[in-house]
């Protein structure tokens, strides 16, 4: 694949998990016509071409379908020429541009925002603690010409805090509204191209309508944070960092777009991987590097600086936030520790509140894609009893992500997932509505319900099937 996006922008085979290896291709499809029987697909002897074989013997060489846009379920990274005119500007290469551009001019203020995920899978690549690998990378970025750092977990604060109460909402009309539960809860980009390209109208009611941490940040950065500093949103160029090259296609939507200031609220994406070998290129000495503390404005720390995080897990406890607020909210229940029930395996489980010895909260987590049509098909046959389901496409949720930093071996090495999960959690947690910092910014900013559905949420788009890739709106 020839492309300005490194290698590992590329497809593995088309399993659950996404990761380097080969280009992606759809299969191919066979034009029948009425009353024409079934007939066999030939395999070259060298495994590189296939024939379609009819009932009289006569044989078709079919071609190689490359996938589009308009085919792929973006399930974890699959990047080809056609996605590329759409993120072209998703690049080290883009950024680097920037970054040189503006060592001239100095006309842009160069945000940085930096998911957990990456950084716990940076500091077991370093070999770092959190709160060391958080403080090397706000340097880091600092000395190839960024001014601000900040942490996504602020950002993710706010998605917490929206989510519990648009369930609520939801739930309190559900005896009203058919598809007011069960809420379908997610931050990834994944599950949302998938859900709008394959359900369209039929799932799409279901979704959370809340924005992903990334598009939280890119809200308040853009907005809030430009305004307070004086400039407009084209004079800021935001970068985040991602575990997922989904990541990019979600801020390339053109619902993140701002049409008066011609400027997305996310500029750029970098991914874990692509960090790595901006250090590599830079070559720099990033383990002995002298720290930086991340920039407190927009940063879950305390206040000597030591970085926080959330409980329910590396993909960012929505279940586990969403499930104790419910339950005190609508029905006077403190919880305090969740026990979740494994069903088929370990990225599929469920939880229930009972009163009275009935049900009245189920909430499911449903990683991967075979879980995620499974929900999907219970939902069709009208067998689905959740009142939320946590949803990420790749199995093990954004901890596992398909750019995080891979350890070169020949078969899936399970104890990197294990040793980046331990970094992640070794950080100190705080509840979302503990976010003093948070709640004086939405006092001052959110001040009406218009803004908050502008500046707080999203909306999501039936993509009808066999069109133009390239006229996608994303």
């Amino acid at each position: 694949m020839t492309s300005r996006f490194s290698g590992a922008l590329q497809l593995t085979d088309l399993d659950d998990f996404i990761g380097p290896s080969q280009e992606c291709i759809k299969p191919v499809k066979i034009e029948r016509t009425a009353g024409q029987q079934g007939g066999s697909i030939k395999v070259s002897a060298d495994g590189k071409h296939y024939s379609h074989v009819n009932e009289k013997g006569e044989e078709t060489r079919l071609g190689k379908a490359k996938i589009s846009l308009n085919d792929c379920l973006a399930c974890s990274g699959c990047v080809t020429s056609a996605e590329s005119v759409l993120i072209t500007q998703q690049s080290t290469e883009e950024f680097y541009r920037i970054l040189e551009g503006n060592k001239k001019d100095n006309d842009l203020l160069i945000v940085v925002s930096i998911s957990p995920q990456s950084r716990a899978s940076l500091a077991v690549r370093y070999g770092l603690n959190t709160q060391e690998c958080a403080e090397k990378l706000s340097s880091f970025f600092k000395k190839v010409g960024c001014h601000f750092v900040f942490d996504t977990t602020f950002s993710r604060d706010l998605s917490l805090l929206e989510c519990a109460r648009e369930f609520v909402q939801r739930y309190k009309r559900k005896e009203s509204h058919s598809k007011a539960v069960p809420m379908i809860i997610s931050s990834c980009p994944g599950w949302v191209c998938y859900a709008e390209k394959t359900h369209g109208n039929f799932i799409l009611p279901y979704l959370s309508t809340t924005r992903s941490p990334q598009q939280m940040m890119g809200s308040l950065v853009k907005n809030y944070w430009a305004e307070k500093h004086g400039k407009r949103p084209d004079q800021i160029y935001h970068v985040t960092v991602m575990p997922c090259y989904d990541k990019k296609l979600e801020a390339s939507r053109e619902d993140f777009y701002n049409d008066v200031y011609q400027t997305r609220e996310v500029d750029l994406v970098v991914s874990t991987l692509e960090i790595e070998q901006m250090i590599e290129k830079e070559n720099v000495d990033f383990e002995h590097m002298e720290p930086s503390p991340l920039d407190r404005e927009l940063s879950s720390v305390t206040e000597d600086g030591k970085v926080l995080s959330h409980r329910g897990g590396g993909s960012g406890g929505y279940l586990d936030y969403v499930f104790r607020h419910a339950a005190k909210e609508l029905f006077g229940e403190e919880v305090t520790q969740l026990n979740l029930k494994t069903l088929r395996n370990q990225d599929f489980k469920e939880i229930s509140l009972e009163k009275d010895g009935k049900a009245v909260l189920t909430f499911a987590i449903a990683y991967g894609f075979r879980n995620i049509q499974n929900l999907v098909q219970k939902l069709k046959r009208g067998k689905c009893n959740y009142d939320l389901v946590e949803v990420m496409a790749c199995p093990s949720g954004c901890l596992n992500g398909g750019a995080q930093i891979r350890r070169e071996t020949a078969i899936p090495d399970k104890s990197l997932l294990q040793d980046v999960t331990e970094k992640y959690d070794e950080v100190p947690t705080r509840e979302p509505n503990e976010n003093a910092s948070l709640h004086s910014i939405l006092h001052e900013w959110i001040t009406t319900e218009e803004a908050r559905k502008q500046l707080l949420h999203t909306k999501f788009h039936a993509i009808e099937k066999n069109v133009n890739a390239l006229a996608l709106k994303w």
